[in-house]
């Protein structure tokens, strides 16, 4: 096999590079998610990294060996978020110009989170691959030196050494989670692993709806996609770069996806049981331990990689995990326009439990009888079992359920 572009030294010295830069991030035993895998599961807390997760790790280490002239110059980067703001926290530390390129619908947090270290922000395009094609006109216009998100050597070594942090914190580790979008902390965490502990298996997760790594990996080299839809943006990446490509071809035992319900309901997942805040990209790896069909070896350590989320965002997203996990119940009931139907129905409710949190009335539609009305309720239930128990006791009652 020929040599691979970053190797463990290069994991080391870039370990030497952050050295006070950063602090080695927290892991704790998740005992919920232990019972439920059956074996022993490790968070490492990505999420609670300086600006949010690990891409100052490989940003600053990228950044710090610039020559004196290339930081004169300024950089340029491109990114949904958190690697912009590894980026203007590195530019911040280290006195040097930033310039960073973001899709046009990156969440406002990361927006005002990359202002406030100072870098300078433009919107452009709709997914990281068209800001990107943007940061590098702006390189060669100025002169900047881009600082790719993923594919470069010293960004793949900084990110690498989480992957020394997992085999400290956890020695007996056996199998490692990873999100992945371009494929840099996956690469570097299996460049440190495989090279001291060849034994541990390396699993990529990515989102389902913008997933290149699969059909990469299949071609035998990097491959675009189409299309993406996803609301993980931390790790929407249409096209994987050359440097991590080899690696994770090389290095990584598998590559995952998982669908959008189940990074809702991985964020759920990690507020109530770990009270741990999680975007949906960081959460993508602990997604795919609660789905089904998962063998693996324990212990486990799953990569919180990043906690920067939108507030509004998070609202959604815990109201379509809650319906995912089946705890969150909405329905139309189409009822007699008369008075007591309203009093009716949220009494027949109230015998089977289930919390009301909204009603509404739709009376113009025209499906409706000119005697008719719908009404539509919010209902929150104990899971899946108590939400099929609440609409078989709607139907058994007579009332005609309206759903879309």
């Amino acid at each position: 096999m020929s040599e691979l572009p970053v190797a463990i030294e290069d994991v080391y010295a870039a370990r030497e590079l952050l050295a006070g830069v950063i602090e080695p991030t927290p892991m704790q035993r998740s005992r919920a998610l232990s019972d439920l895998v059956g074996v022993d599961v490790y968070l490492k807390c990505e999420n609670l990294q300086r600006a949010g997760s690990f891409k100052i790790r490989g940003a600053y280490t990228r950044m710090s060996r610039l020559t004196a002239e290339e930081k004169a110059r300024g950089v340029v980067a491109a990114s949904a978020g958190n690697h912009a703001q590894g980026v203007a926290l590195a530019a911040k530390m280290l006195g040097i110009s930033a310039t960073v390129f973001m899709p046009t619908g990156a969440p406002l947090p990361k927006l005002a989170a990359t202002r406030g270290y100072g870098a300078t922000v433009h919107l452009h395009g709709s997914t990281l691959d068209e800001a990107l094609v943007e940061a590098h006109a702006y390189a060669a216009r100025t002169g900047a030196v881009l600082i790719h998100p993923f594919d470069h050597v010293d960004i793949v070594a900084g990110q690498g050494t989480c992957g020394l942090e997992i085999l400290e914190q956890c020695p007996q580790v056996r199998t490692i989670l990873v999100s992945t979008g371009g494929g840099g902390l996956v690469s570097g965490i299996a460049v440190a692993v495989k090279a001291l502990r060849p034994d541990v298996r390396v699993i990529g997760v990515q989102a389902e709806q913008a997933a290149a790594y699969p059909l990469s990996l299949a071609a035998g080299r990097p491959v675009a996609l189409d299309s993406m839809q996803t609301m993980a943006d931390g790790i929407a990446v249409g096209r994987p770069g050359p440097v991590p490509f080899e690696l994770v071809a090389s290095l990584v035992d598998e590559v995952h996806t998982v669908s959008e319900a189940a990074m809702s309901r991985a964020v759920v997942y990690l507020l109530e049981r770990a009270k741990l805040i999680a975007e949906p990209a960081g959460a993508a790896a602990v997604a795919r331990l609660l789905e089904p069909g998962l063998h693996v070896e324990g212990p486990v350590v799953v990569v919180l990689s990043g906690g920067n989320i939108d507030p509004l965002l998070l609202l959604r997203i815990v109201r379509h995990g809650l319906s995912a996990g089946g705890r969150f119940l909405q329905v139309t009931v189409r009822v007699p326009d008369r008075p007591g139907s309203l009093a009716r129905l949220l009494a027949d409710l109230a015998e089977t439990h289930a919390n009301v949190i909204e009603v509404g009335h739709v009376r113009t539609t025209a499906a409706l009888g000119v005697d008719e009305v719908e009404i539509g309720v919010e209902l929150e239930t104990r899971g899946p079992e108590h939400r099929e128990e609440v609409l078989r006791a709607l139907r058994d009652a007579g009332y005609r359920l309206v759903f879309g």
